[in-house]
Order: structure tokens, then C-alpha cells, then sequence
């Protein structure tokens, strides 16, 4: 990676090394009345009071480097900025199929515009980022034996509408349907998690026993989970239990969030923050230098001023700043 100068400038390494270049990915909000709340007045002024509520908000999602600022192409005229109106009555919320489409494109412009360096991500630790697939192999709730017919085991997934929006039921909360969850690997080899065809039990889940017995262990004497939380499990252990055994198996640790898995096909790593360690993005600096400048004009009376003025206010934030 790049070392700066007291001149804000960087060293340019040696020819036959390629430079890293780390982005920085977070998202914030900017409020259509958000505005200072002090300044000097001639005392003959005559005051106007302030619009109530935060009023009608956008959200930015973005990525940003020390080495070139907020994420866009080398003519400046493609960018991976997604901008939209958060809230279930407006345009829902940045899911993690939207964070997928995001880095999808951002990998496009650092592919085409800077293809001589070396790029990788950067996220917090958030749930929507470390989201995997729906049939992800997971042993949180995986029962130890076959169940009943009518209580199949499976995993729970959003339904989607043909239009790729998340589809929601008279209640207004997210429809969900079950799935089968996907098969296992162990010695190299596929491992089926349901019965299969021509089976009595054709279609069910094994359960956690059948599972863990066809890899080799005996599994007579142990219970489905200490206590009725996972996290009961005595520290250090990784055979008290059948759901702590089968977490700790290869194909089960070695699951990757979407996200992951998405950029490695690529060839661009992602690496996480520590949890709730968010002061350690330097892209929440970048955030507070861009709402200091959205502060300082005069309050919005209309809310098409809100996109134009806070975009201003993020074109602002200096190169330098985000170096320092």
C-alpha cells in the first residue's frame, strides 16, 4: 500500500510492485431539515422558526480510498454511489442483494479504469454484509433426529416477486418460504443432508445423529445441544453436544457470506472490521466533513434541494483530508 508524504502526495513504489489499494465501503443518511442550529443574527431580525421533523431523507451508499477519494472511474463520469429513499413506505431498505450489486459494479470500474493495482473491500461487521446464501449449511437448528413428515426440516428464505423485490404478506412483514438446505462435503466427497429418492423417508432431513454417524463418530450417548442455548456449551469444547460437533465441521466453518463469495470470483478480497469498532473507517470522517458542509447554506425549504446539496457536499470532502 502507498505511503503518504508531509506533502500529501504519496511515494511511488518500485515498477515491478503493484500497488494495494484498500476501499472502504459504508452507508449514511442525509435529512432534508438537518441544518444548524446556531448562527449570529442582527438583533432588528426577525426570527423564523425551524421546520419540525427531520423531514423526507436519502440514503448514500458508497465506497471511498486514501488514494483516490470516493469510488468512481478515471473520467469521473461512472461512480458506484447508490442513492436511494429508505423506509418500507418508499424504496424498503439496502438489503444484502443490494450490497451484491454494489461491489458488483464497483468491481467492474476498478476493473476496466485501474486494472494495473491491486484492490480489496472493506465492510463493518454487519449482519447484512456477512448474510449468506439461504441454503447455507448452518447446525443452529438442525434437529437431531428425522422429524416428522409434517415438520420437515428446512431453512427459511425471503419470497421474491418477478420484479426482484421482497414480496410482504396483509401484515406487512416479509413473506418467507422453506427450502431444503444444500448438501454437505466431507473426505471430498458429497454428502446428502436428506434421504434420497426411493427412500422410506424420501426427502427428509437425516438429522444431526445420521449425519455426524456417517462421518465416523458414535453419537450414542450425546445429546442434541447443552442447555437451550448453543452458547451453554462448555468453552474449549468441540464434542459436548451434536450441534457443536457438526458446527465445528470443515464444510461447516468454512461457509462464506455472499458477499465473499461474490468478490472471490472476481479476485477482489473483502475483509471486515471488528465488531462495533466503526470509528476505525475513516469513511465515518468522510461522512461528518460532508454533513459540516451540507450544514452550512441555509436551511432546505424544498426537498428536490436535498439530493443536490448533499452530493455537493460529499464532491467537497478534499483528497487531502481523507489521507490525513
Amino acid at each position: 500500500m502507498r505511503a503518504w508524504t508531509e506533502e500529501h502526495g504519496w511515494d511511488l513504489l518500485p515498477q515491478v510492485i503493484r500497488a494495494v489499494v484498500g476501499w472502504v465501503h459504508d452507508e449514511t443518511i442525509f435529512y432534508v431539515h438537518d441544518c444548524r442550529q446556531t448562527a449570529w443574527y442582527h438583533h432588528n431580525t426577525t426570527p423564523i422558526p425551524y421546520i419540525k421533523g427531520e423531514g423526507v431523507s436519502l440514503m448514500i451508499a458508497d465506497f471511498v480510498s486514501a488514494d483516490y477519494g470516493w469510488l468512481r472511474s478515471s473520467n469521473g463520469k461512472d461512480s458506484a454511489r447508490v442513492i436511494f429513499r429508505p423506509g418500507k413506505n418508499w424504496e424498503g431498505y439496502f438489503m444484502n442483494d443490494d450490497i451484491l450489486t454494489q461491489v458488483d459494479h464497483a468491481m467492474t470500474i476498478l476493473s476496466k479504469y485501474y486494472p494495473n493495482e491491486d484492490h480489496f473491500f472493506i465492510y463493518d461487521n454487519a449482519t447484512t454484509h456477512l448474510a449468506r446464501s439461504a441454503d447455507s449449511l448452518s447446525a443452529l437448528k438442525m434437529p437431531k433426529n428425522t422429524l416428522k413428515p409434517e415438520t420437515n426440516f428446512g431453512v427459511h428464505t425471503n419470497v421474491v416477486g418477478t420484479d426482484g423485490r421482497l414480496l410482504h404478506g396483509p401484515d406487512g412483514k416479509l413473506l418467507k418460504h422453506k427450502v431444503q438446505m444444500r448438501n454437505g462435503r466431507f473426505n471430498g466427497q458429497e454428502q446428502k443432508l436428506y434421504f434420497p429418492k426411493g427412500h422410506e423417508n424420501a426427502g427428509h432431513f437425516k438429522g444431526m445423529a445420521m449425519i455426524l454417524t456417517e462421518r465416523g463418530y458414535n453419537v450414542a450417548d450425546k445429546r442434541a445441544q447443552c442447555g437451550k442455548k448453543f452458547s451453554n456449551c462448555l468453552e474449549g469444547s468441540k464434542d459436548c453436544c451434536c450441534r457443536h460437533m457438526v458446527y465445528n465441521e470443515p464444510d461447516f466453518i468454512e461457509e462464506k457470506a455472499l458477499l465473499e463469495t461474490c468478490c472471490r470470483r472476481q479476485e477482489y478480497p473483502v475483509r471486515f472490521f471488528p465488531k462495533f469498532h466503526c470509528e476505525t473507517s475513516f469513511i465515518k470522517q468522510c461522512w461528518g466533513n460532508a454533513k459540516r458542509r451540507y450544514h452550512l447554506p441555509a436551511p432546505l425549504l424544498k426537498e428536490d434541494d436535498l439530493e443536490r446539496n448533499y452530493i455537493a457536499s460529499l464532491d467537497a470532502v478534499p483528497l487531502i483530508s481523507m489521507r490525513r
